[in-house]
């Protein structure tokens, strides 16, 4: 199953131009907290965060929050999609932090709770 409520780890994402301004923001209520806030990931354009979570990345972070690690095979299997075609997406979400991969090669989301806060704006 997935994470106990001991370790559930909480993520925010966010589409913000100004990534370095919200970073210094974050930092500082971090500083100042005393207990854990959750963890942030940033895209500067919406469409890079729509080009990099496409539909597909999040059926398969849903499984892997639902049933804990898993292999790729596992994986594919209980998302309903082919192994061959889902090593592409995994890599992307390894490499963007959403998922993690364990010595014996399991997959796992480690966050209990993802959050999209987006804003579209009119342009300035």
């Amino acid at each position: 199953m997935g994470s106990t409520e001991a370790t559930r780890r909480r993520l925010t994402i966010t589409v913000d131009a100004y990534w370095r301004g919200a970073l210094r923001e974050a930092a500082s209520a971090a500083f100042s907290a005393d207990s854990y806030m959750g963890e942030t990931l940033n895209f500067e354009t919406s469409a890079t965060f729509f080009g990099r979570l496409i539909g597909q990345r999040w059926r398969l972070l849903q499984v892997l929050q639902r049933e804990g690690a898993l292999t790729i095979d596992a994986l594919a299997l209980r998302a309903g999609l082919p192994a061959e075609t889902i090593g592409g997406d995994v890599s992307v979400l390894l490499e963007l932090g959403l998922v993690e991969q364990a010595a014996d090669g399991r997959l796992n989301c480690p966050f209990a709770d993802i959050h999209v806060d987006m804003h579209l704006r009119e342009a300035i």
